[in-house]
């Protein structure tokens, strides 16, 4: 079995994959800060390593055995009887298509054994091809020894390390393997745009994130937002310290809504450490498409990219986040996550709002219309050139420099609290407008029921997992239960608005009844000048007639347009790419198509250029168009904008594959 073991493991091996952090590495309580120091981690094991090995009973087919092996990368299962499998079908599960697991007991009083259950969402196939994900939940008897304390123990022994590795914690090199290695569950604040995409978010919401965030042991709260800049209002008003991270179910504006109001808090310096998520359910998932690609996983969409991405979540980690401060020809000042554009890219995300019914299909149709009515725009851009050239493309990804443009000039000189138990699992811990599924499941020991959840579109199913024709059925068996005398975690209530600050901040009190768009905190642009006074030395500057102009952070523009593949998170850059007039329908199309692959580049478009950048100045010089940021439009006229290199911080989960990283 370890020679087969060795060659299934060489196809999935990923090496150099640490988090940056992973769940419970990151304290934000008193409690947890009060902790004794662990010592450091052992040094990372071979991705074929076996680290436990033993024999289980199936569940709920009687009288098979199999024989489990647990790498740092994959659950490996063999058939020992009725007949033995070389190579058996279904007995390799990646972690990576992991979301979690839990120990189970029978509700027969005479059943002895222990099982535990772990959840898998496989890729399927169509027509040999990779297809969407499936849930799976693959259960386990541990019936090795005569009592049930004795085969709990070993459940819970395989539990607790299957989510040490999923959260990226290490674990002991003596092989003991206890519940103390598992800290808190995270605790995540989850904001659901319902009218996100096709109006399907909360149904995505509830049918697939919620079950596998659930599977995965996360503590979560979750709002609907009601209204735009609800969830900015709400950010302002939260107790940060008692949330591991900010989750937006929704697509790429909820985010924008969220970092935007870190970054207008008093204390906006730490506010804008907290980890942000973003879970696609919206018509434009950029963001999402590049955690995707991060992730290593192939190019997806709808439902599929929305499993991917909970997959990762549930996983941990995260990496800094770029922030792009860009100042407005009124002397307003937002932060962008992705992306400002201009000209076509923009006509197309604006006018294309009228299909907003379609979900995605709208920026195809839309693109389709602006191609039939394709427009210039005269203008200038300056930009300050990055001191250091982006890493290397790949050859398909060649980038056209800057100074291949013959008009390239130098610039001129100068609730009440809720109680949370180590295993809270809730669907909200707030009142929510849409009813919630009841309560049917309970655990031993826990503090409320475990509510039934409708996954992946279908009915109930977690009775269906642990129990089948024939078999006692299954109860929830905690993992971690919660001592008598544990302090439980106080969260204090959600409220809208900017938070109070301590007497002795030395800041100023907030003015409410100040323009909300108007920004006056957060760091200061240092590289640029103001908007309408000549630019420092250094700078380059085009002018002439352009059909678009876009200064993209992360790698992909929508979920399945890759338009900087090179890009990274944390890069330290703006990429500009433009596209001059005089390009044909036909090539434009071209580029666009080439764009689902990153190979645009590669094309040799003469139109089309790019260059590395860490701060740029726009100005339109056409009297009437579209100026979006983060595909929210914005005040037309001239804006300049620079990079804040890794002010925020991105939920990611694990890198992918080197050389699939944005």
């Amino acid at each position: 079995m370890n020679g087969h073991l060795e060659a299934e493991e060489q196809r999935d091996q990923r090496p150099d994959q640490e988090l940056t952090w992973s769940w419970g590495h990151r304290p934000r309580s008193a409690l947890d800060r009060a902790e004794p120091m662990a010592p450091p981690p052992p040094p990372p094991l071979a991705a074929s390593t076996p680290l436990l090995h033993g024999e289980f009973g199936s569940y709920p087919a009687r009288g098979s055995r199999l024989a489990l092996t647990l790498t740092p990368q994959a659950l490996h299962i063999q058939r020992l009887r009725p007949k033995p499998e070389a190579r058996p079908r279904g007995g390799l599960v990646p972690l990576a298509e992991v979301s979690g697991c839990c120990t189970l007991r029978s509700r027969s009083p005479s059943d002895s054994a222990a099982y535990f259950c772990v959840y898998t969402y496989p890729q399927g196939r169509r027509g040999g091809r990779l297809g969407g994900r499936r849930r799976a939940a693959r259960t386990f008897r541990a019936d090795g020894a005569a009592t049930y304390e004795e085969n709990r123990a070993e459940a819970q022994r395989w539990a607790i390390a299957l989510m040490c590795l999923l959260r990226g914690l290490p674990l002991p090199g003596d092989g003991e393997i206890t519940p103390e290695l598992l800290p808190r569950p995270p605790r995540l604040l989850l904001l659901v745009n319902p009218f996100g995409g096709r109006g399907l978010a909360w149904q995505w919401c509830k049918n697939h994130v919620l079950p596998m965030i659930s599977e995965a042991g996360l503590s979560f709260n979750l709002i609907q937002t009601e209204r735009q800049n609800h969830a900015r209002e709400l950010v302002q008003g939260l107790s940060l310290s008692e949330w591991d991270g900010i989750v937006t179910v929704s697509g790429d504006g909820l985010l924008f809504e969220v970092l935007n109001g870190l970054l207008d808090r008093p204390d906006w310096e730490e506010a804008v450490k907290t980890p942000v998520g973003i879970l696609p359910c919206g018509s434009g998932n950029a963001l999402a498409g590049a955690v995707n690609q991060h992730g290593g996983f192939e190019p997806a969409l709808g439902v599929d990219l929305l499993l991917n991405c909970s997959l990762l979540l549930c996983r941990g980690g995260s990496r800094p986040l770029d922030l792009l401060s860009v100042t407005l020809a009124s002397g307003s000042r937002c932060f962008s996550f992705l992306s400002v554009a201009w000209g076509f890219v923009s006509d197309v995300d604006i006018q294309s709002e009228r299909f907003r019914a379609l979900g995605s299909a709208r920026f195809t149709l839309g693109t389709v219309l602006g191609l039939a009515t394709l427009h210039t725009y005269r203008g200038r851009l300056s930009y300050l050139p990055a001191a250091v050239e982006p890493a290397s493309p790949t050859p398909a990804h060649g980038l056209p420099r800057a100074k291949s443009e013959l008009t390239l000039a130098p610039a001129p000189a100068p609730a009440p609290p809720v109680a949370h138990s180590p295993l809270h699992r809730s669907v909200s811990d707030l009142p929510l407008p849409l009813p919630l599924p009841k309560p049917a499941l309970t655990s031993p020991g826990s503090p409320e029921p475990l509510p039934i959840l409708s996954l992946n579109g279908g009915g109930p199913e977690l009775a269906g997992d642990w129990g089948g024709a024939g078999d006692a059925p299954l109860s929830p068996d905690p993992l971690l239960p919660s001592p008598p005398s544990s302090p439980k975690a106080l969260l204090s209530p959600i409220t809208e608005g900017v938070p109070e600050m301590p007497t002795t901040s030395g800041l100023p009190p907030p003015t409410l009844d100040a323009p909300e768009a108007i920004s006056t905190r957060g760091p200061p642009d240092h590289l640029l000048p103001p908007l309408g006074t000549p630019l420092p030395p250094g700078w380059v500057t085009l002018e002439g007639d352009f059909v678009l102009m876009l200064a993209i952070s992360p790698s992909h523009l929508g979920a399945d347009l890759v338009a900087a593949p090179h890009a990274r998170f944390d890069d330290g850059l703006v990429h500009l790419c433009w596209v001059r007039g005089g390009i044909s329908r036909a090539a434009l199309l071209r580029l666009f198509l080439a764009m689902e692959r990153g190979s645009h580049f590669s094309l040799g478009c003469p139109q089309l250029g790019y260059a590395a950048a860490r701060a740029f100045r726009l100005e339109p010089l056409t009297p009437r168009g579209v100026l979006t940021v983060d595909g929210e439009q914005v005040e037309y006229g001239p804006l300049q904008a620079q990079v804040h290199p890794g002010l925020g911080t991105l939920l990611t989960g694990p890198p992918g594959r080197p050389g699939r990283e944005p």
